[in-house]
């Protein structure tokens, strides 16, 4: 018996055993309401693998029905249509198999920093900020800005944004990682082509269950804003500094004029930052004999390349190139990378039911 058809054989065992557990007298609440999750998870699992060993059973039908001269004309028809409907079936069930990500469903966080590069890595960090919030668009989310600290020339030294909607972090945590940009700088005299990089940090945002952070871990400070966005100074302490003191997280907020809406800016971006150590630590746990270079979210890994004198786009991860830059920058054409880093991802989960 292969690999995948072990799994497949505990699947419906443990769907039984789920089944008896639920019948059984004594069970509390909480008890009874664990069991019917998980056996309602698995029951349509359980539905497609009833339904592959029903269209093997026939195809082994069909196949004894070939050596009967009236019938075999019909059952080999029939058989070559069963052939083709099993990988489907398959297919179907080893999707369903993968592991699911259960930050999937929930709001990000996304942080994009100037690199390598002086005022043209801040142009170019701007570049990327304006295709993130071309591409939000094209998804109906929600997309706001929560702290930028522009450069003197324009672009960002930092911006980070709340994007919210439909699974935004199971779509946005596969732009995690350094972003990197060959063009002539408008500083540069002689036409020479420059590299430069930013990074991308995409977290999916924490709730209150997800992290419990303690006032007594906590140092905060409060400062005079130096100006949200260069365009003002206030004149009260409204800018804020939060050190978590177990981890060294710092986050500082001054967009806002207000400390009380800094501070709670802050906070959601300081948990969203922990909560990200924490997940991280736990999948490299899970995967340290092989992890995946695509949606690993390493922001020291080179990612993607964006070429201007030749107008491509090159995902280094997924070997995939593009030539339509300035789509993709403009957001409309960005969902195509995502998906082959999806699909990537898939294809690599499915090898190890091979």
């Amino acid at each position: 018996m292969s690999g995948f058809q072990e799994k497949l054989q505990s699947i419906k065992g443990r769907h039984e055993e789920l089944a008896n557990l639920m019948s059984q007298t004594g069970l509390s609440g909480e008890e009874f309401t664990k069991l019917s999750m998980e056996y309602a998870e698995l029951s349509p699992v359980v539905e497609a693998i009833e339904e592959l060993a029903s269209a093997n059973a026939e195809k082994q039908d069909l196949k004894e029905m070939l050596s009967d001269p009236e019938m075999k004309d019909i059952a080999a028809e029939e058989l070559r249509a069963i052939e083709a409907k099993l990988p489907k079936l398959e297919y179907k069930i080893k999707m369903s198999l993968i592991p699911k990500d259960e930050d999937d469903a929930k709001n990000a966080i996304l942080e994009i920093r100037a690199g390598t590069g002086g005022d043209e890595a801040a142009l170019f960090a701007a570049d990327l900020f304006g295709m993130f919030k071309g591409y939000a668009a094209t998804q109906g989310w929600k997309f706001d800005v929560v702290e930028a600290s522009e450069s003197d020339i324009g672009g960002y030294k930092e911006i980070i944004c709340e994007v919210t909607g439909r699974n935004v972090f199971q779509r946005l945590k596969y732009e995690s990682g350094t972003h990197r940009v060959q063009r002539v700088p408008k500083t540069e005299s002689q036409g020479r082509i420059h590299t430069s990089a930013a990074t991308v940090a995409v977290l999916p945002e924490a709730e209150e269950a997800d992290v419990d952070i303690q006032d007594k871990d906590l140092r905060i400070d409060t400062y005079r804003s130096q100006g949200a966005g260069g365009q003002h100074v206030n004149t009260t302490d409204s800018a804020v500094r939060i050190v978590h003191i177990p981890t060294g997280t710092v986050v500082e907020m001054q967009e806002e004029r207000s400390q009380h809406k800094n501070r709670a800016k802050a906070m959601k971006v300081l948990a969203s930052r922990i909560y990200e150590q924490r997940r991280q630590k736990l999948a490299d746990e899970r995967a340290e004999d092989r992890k995946s270079q695509v949606g690993s979210g390493d922001r020291s890994e080179r990612i993607r390349t964006y070429n201007f004198p030749q107008g491509r786009v090159t995902d280094h991860r997924i070997n995939l190139t593009l030539h339509r830059l300035n789509e993709v920058l403009s957001g409309e054409e960005l969902n195509e990378i995502i998906e082959a880093c999806i699909a990537e991802d898939h294809a690599a989960a499915l090898a190890d039911f091979s």
